[in-house]
């Protein structure tokens, strides 16, 4: 009995960790909108997406995230450096980032030398695979009741900075997900903001989900 008991163990045992290994793992850059400043953790837009892909059936480990509040490209690329859990490479990596530095005022220059730096390097933990990584564009604060007052010009900075990131992607073949027309919706619909009347709420961050997890389900099963 005890030497049946013993080897229901090694196979459940067996079993569980061949399920854990199987497990697609998931790298998220960026700043306050990946860590997703004002929302609880379930609502963060990567983990999102990874409920949304094993409800797919694809079996995803929770996301490593690398990403804070207020913080820049190259902010971005010192967290990086700094993080010492890091995996040697991952099954998928996404890149949001730059808002920050359209609000500090930085060089439109220095986004686009730093931006493409951090393409490299999200490639690099990608295992050299550019088809495992994607793009997500900047929302559109100045829709939201912090950025109002200066809409116009917010809206007019932002596309240039996405403008740049599109190309950048898509020049390394990287897919580039448009989220920012549902965040220019904000405006009409408060919902969608957190409260904090800045950051993008819960719902916003599921919108951007649907708009894209069917996507990303096709890049990882490749």
């Amino acid at each position: 009995m005890f030497r049946k008991l013993k080897l229901l163990f090694v196979i459940v045992l067996s079993f569980s960790t061949t399920t854990i290994m199987a497990q697609k793992t998931y790298l998220a850059l960026g700043d306050s909108y990946t860590i997703g400043e004002s929302v609880a953790v379930s609502e963060r837009w990567p983990v999102q997406l990874v409920k949304t892909l094993n409800e797919q059936g694809i079996a995803m480990a929770d996301p490593k995230i690398i990403a804070t509040t207020g913080w820049r490209t190259d902010d971005l690329q010192n967290g990086i450096k700094e993080d010492k859990a890091l995996l040697s490479g991952y099954d998928l990596v996404s890149l949001l980032i730059g808002v920050n530095n359209q609000y500090q005022g930085k060089s439109i220059e220095q986004y686009k030398k730093e931006f493409e730096e951090l393409i490299n390097t999200a490639i690099k933990f990608a295992g050299n695979n550019p088809k495992k990584v994607f793009v997500v564009s900047i929302p559109d604060y100045g829709k939201t009741p912090f950025g109002a007052a200066k809409e116009n010009q917010i809206a007019k900075e932002l596309d240039e900075y996405n403008s740049i990131a599109k190309h950048i992607a898509i020049s390394y073949g990287i897919p580039f997900f448009n989220i920012t027309p549902i965040s220019r919706q904000a405006k009409e619909r408060p919902e969608l903001v957190a409260k904090d009347k800045l950051h993008p709420s819960g719902k916003m961050y599921s919108e951007w989900v649907a708009l894209f997890a069917d996507d990303v389900a096709k890049i990882i099963k490749q």
